[in-house]
C-alpha cells in the first residue's frame, strides 16, 4: 500500500460546503501547517518534483554553485523578481493538488513537467494536473478514468480575485488540450523507457475507439485574507463547463501561505 506523505495530514476537510451561484457544490479544505513541525520530508518531496537528488551534482558541475545556490538560481522560481513569486505560488498549488489526487484519491499522476521547464520563471505548459485510474491493468474498460484538474493560486493577503472561476474556465478547455498533454507525458515516459506506463497512457488517446470515464476538476488555493465565501458563492458559475456533470470544485485555504511557500523553497534548497 502506498504511504501517504506526512504533509497531506495537514490538509483537513471542512465540515461545510459552499455552492456556486448556479448550485454546484464547492468542497472546502484547510491547510494547517504547525509552525514547529519538521518539514524536511515535504521539502525533499517538493524539491524532487523539480530535480531528483541524484542528478543535482551532475547538473551543477561546472557552474561553480553549491547545491542550494544551483537550485535557487537555476531551478526554483525566483523569490523576489517578477514573475517568480507568482510562479512559486502556482507551482506550489499545483503540486499540493497533485499530491492530493495521487495519495488521497489514489490516481496515478504522471510527474516530470516541472523538471522540464526551459525557464524557471514560467509556468509549466498544458493541463495543470492529469490523473489516471485503470480498472484492469491487462485490458481496457469504460471504467478506466482520466481526470484533469486546473489550479489557481492567490496566496498573498489581497482581496479575492475570482480565482476559482478562472480555474473553472480553464478546466472547461482541458477536454480540447488533454491530447497534447497526454502526448507530452507519453514522450517523457518513452524516453525513460517506462514501457508499461506508456501503454497505460495509450488507453486514453483515442476515446472514439476506446471510451473511458472523463472527470474534470477546478481548484483555488487561497490565503485566509483572500478567502471570501460570499464572493465564492456569488461570483462562481459552472453552467457553461463542457463536463459539468463530472466536475469537482475544491477550495483550499490557509494562513500566511505565501510566507510558508517561500520557507518551503528555502528548506528544499538548503537541505539538498
Amino acid at each position: 500500500m502506498i504511504k501517504i506523505p506526512d504533509h497531506l495530514s495537514f490538509l483537513k476537510k471542512c465540515s461545510h460546503q459552499l455552492r456556486t451561484s448556479d448550485g454546484h457544490n464547492i468542497e472546502i479544505w484547510e491547510l494547517m501547517v504547525p509552525l514547529n513541525d519538521d518539514l524536511s520530508s515535504w521539502a525533499k518531496h517538493f524539491r524532487q518534483c523539480y530535480c531528483i537528488d541524484e542528478e543535482i551534482d551532475i547538473l551543477r558541475d561546472g557552474t561553480g554553485l553549491s547545491r542550494a545556490d544551483y537550485l535557487e538560481q537555476l531551478v526554483f522560481p525566483d523569490k523576489s523578481l517578477a514573475p517568480g513569486p507568482s510562479i512559486r505560488a502556482g507551482d506550489f498549488a499545483e503540486l499540493l493538488v497533485a499530491d492530493f489526487l495521487e495519495f488521497n484519491l489514489q490516481y496515478w499522476v504522471p510527474r516530470g513537467k516541472f523538471a522540464e521547464k526551459e525557464s524557471r520563471n514560467e509556468s509549466a505548459k498544458g493541463v495543470d494536473i492529469l490523473g489516471i485510474k485503470v480498472d484492469d491493468i491487462n485490458k481496457q474498460s469504460i471504467n478506466d478514468t482520466l481526470i484533469t484538474f486546473e489550479v489557481k493560486a492567490q496566496l498573498t493577503n489581497k482581496k479575492y480575485a475570482n480565482r476559482l472561476q478562472n480555474a473553472v474556465d480553464d478546466s472547461s478547455k482541458d477536454f480540447l488540450r488533454q491530447a497534447a498533454t497526454l502526448n507530452a507525458i507519453k514522450r517523457r515516459l518513452n524516453r525513460s523507457q517506462q514501457n508499461e506506463q506508456v501503454l497505460i497512457v495509450q488507453r486514453f488517446q483515442n476515446p472514439a475507439d476506446h471510451p473511458y470515464t472523463y472527470l474534470s476538476g477546478a481548484a483555488a488555493i487561497l490565503s485566509d485574507m483572500a478567502y471570501d465565501e460570499i464572493a465564492l458563492n456569488t461570483e462562481t458559475k459552472v453552467n457553461e463547463h463542457l463536463n459539468i456533470a463530472n466536475l469537482q470544485l475544491i477550495v483550499i485555504r490557509g494562513n500566511n501561505l505565501m510566507k510558508f511557500v517561500h520557507a518551503l523553497y528555502e528548506r528544499a534548497a538548503n537541505e539538498a
